[in-house]
């Protein structure tokens, strides 16, 4: 096999990138780039009745904008292609007629309403809907007379019977299937396209892909690709099945219980380091009693190793998620920061033309979100009127509250400007001077200032607001 480690991500364009398919790319890639290998892009187009317009390209851009470029593949290249099965059809056929010729592979005629009755007995009587394998006994001369008179047919891959077919996933260790329930798989549509099945083989094979990191669902199909391999006198490559993304009460993530599609995460505002780090952690751990959870993508690539996939779903926890995406917000360069926020500002009906001072509102309102669609609404009391209800009215139209706004107004106009340095002290000199102090200082002024009742620290959301707007807030109140 060849020495460089070579993998792939082979969706289908039937539509959005679901979260599972975006963990299985961001495997095969972490994979690759720890051995120095290769990341191939395949897609995989031979269903024509569910290819979904624009998907491809949707589907490119995605991985691009979470930084998990491919070496291989649309757009790019490589000397393995083309890299969209579609355009690979001759191919398929070539090595289909090889099987055929060879005996591993047979012609069934049967109509679609035939093996609708064949499951339909099977099922009545209790036993797993596969092919019956009737088209195995027809004689030459009979496929020959269908075969001239135009009947339409499918081939299929005739399975070995009475064996055992044993392999050892990297993941999930040694596997052993009966090729008694193996199903007498279509290989070769009555379109001319390939089914999944022989043109994955076909493509790993000539793509030279030494790794298949792929969903525990095609485990189950490992045999038939095996007997395929086995057919060809093909090297069969090594395989982990990753474990499925479950959501909290162990059913499978899907739609129907909320967003799964990659593209609805980024809108909502998750940063893409924080997707792909939390991503990663769905499965994998890095061992060694390792406690960290946030991570680089330059030390997920050092630590990454296949072997460290756990075989039981993981739990797509979305406070999780939450929590990790504010962290890396807290930590993130504010001025990228503020480059990434300003859309979500400007949705909320903020002007964000003074840059000067949306930097300040960022930097302000940073520790306070976990996703960036929120900042609109904790941006509002940097922008909008302060407004009050009755009981907050009350506390800033005590005869205290208005002593202490009369001296901290006095003491801001003697500022050249306010910043986070000299605003907690003009505040003790207020204390000092009028004998107020704790809630009775504090909460009238923060009132004044935002009309919340909670936020950040008071000299922040002063320098925030600059000194005109500040004196402006507090004359409203005296």
């Amino acid at each position: 096999m060849n020495n460089e480690v070579r993998v792939r991500f082979a969706p289908s364009p039937t539509g959005y990138l679901h979260l599972g398919s975006l963990r299985t790319a961001l495997f095969n890639y972490l994979f690759a780039r720890h051995h120095s290998g290769k990341f191939i892009l395949r897609i995989e187009d031979t269903d024509q009745s569910r290819k979904v317009e624009g998907a491809v390209e949707n589907l490119i851009n995605i991985l691009n904008e979470m930084g998990l470029n491919y070496n291989e593949g649309p757009g790019v290249g490589g000397e393995f292609g083309p890299y969209f099965q579609s355009e690979r059809l001759d191919i398929y056929k070539k090595y289909c007629d090889e099987l055929l010729a060879s005996g591993h592979a047979y012609y069934a005629f049967e109509t679609a309403e035939e093996l609708d009755e064949m499951r339909k007995v099977q099922q009545m009587q209790g036993k797993q809907t596969m092919y019956d394998r009737r088209a195995r006994v027809l004689t030459e001369n009979e496929v020959k007379e269908k075969l001239a008179s135009g009947i339409p047919y499918v081939i299929r891959l005739k399975v070995p019977m009475d064996t055992e077919i044993r392999f050892t996933d990297i993941i999930r260790g040694n596997v052993k299937i009966d090729t008694n329930l193996v199903d007498d798989q279509v290989l070769l549509k009555s379109d001319g396209f390939p089914t999944y099945h022989l043109a994955n083989v076909i493509d790993d094979h000539f793509m030279k892909i030494t790794h298949i990191i792929r969903g525990e669902e095609w485990l189950t199909s490992v045999p038939k690709h095996i007997i395929l391999y086995n057919a060809f006198g093909w090297e069969l490559p090594q395989m982990a099945h990753v474990p499925l993304i479950l959501n909290p009460d162990k059913s499978k993530l899907s739609k129907r219980q909320g967003d799964v599609a990659t593209e609805d995460y980024l809108k909502k505002g998750y940063l893409k380091e924080a997707l792909l780090n939390f991503m990663t952690l769905l499965g994998w751990n890095p061992g060694d009693g390792e406690e960290k959870e946030i991570f680089t993508k330059a030390e997920l690539i050092e630590k990454f190793t296949i072997e460290r996939v756990n075989s039981a779903g993981a739990v797509f926890n979305v406070e999780k998620l939450n929590w990790m995406n504010g962290e890396y917000i807290k930590n993130y360069d504010i001025d990228a920061l503020t480059e990434l926020v300003i859309p979500y500002l400007n949705a909320g009906g903020i002007d964000t033309s003074d840059l000067v001072k949306t930097k300040r509102v960022v930097s302000a309102i940073k520790n306070y979100i976990s996703k960036l669609d929120e900042a609109a609404e904790q941006a509002k009391v940097y922008y909008n009127e302060v407004i009050l209800n009755a009981e907050q009215n009350a506390i800033v139209n005590s005869e205290t509250s208005k002593q202490v706004f009369a001296l901290l107004l006095s003491k801001i106009e003697q500022l050249l400007e306010i910043s986070t340095d000299n605003f907690k002290p003009t505040l003790s000199e207020v204390q000092k001077e009028s004998g107020v102090k704790g809630k009775n200082l504090f909460m009238p002024v923060r009132l004044a200032l935002t009309g919340e009742e909670h936020g950040p620290e008071l000299g922040l959301i002063a320098y925030v607001l600059g000194k005109d707007e500040v004196l402006k807030r507090l004359k409203v109140f005296l």
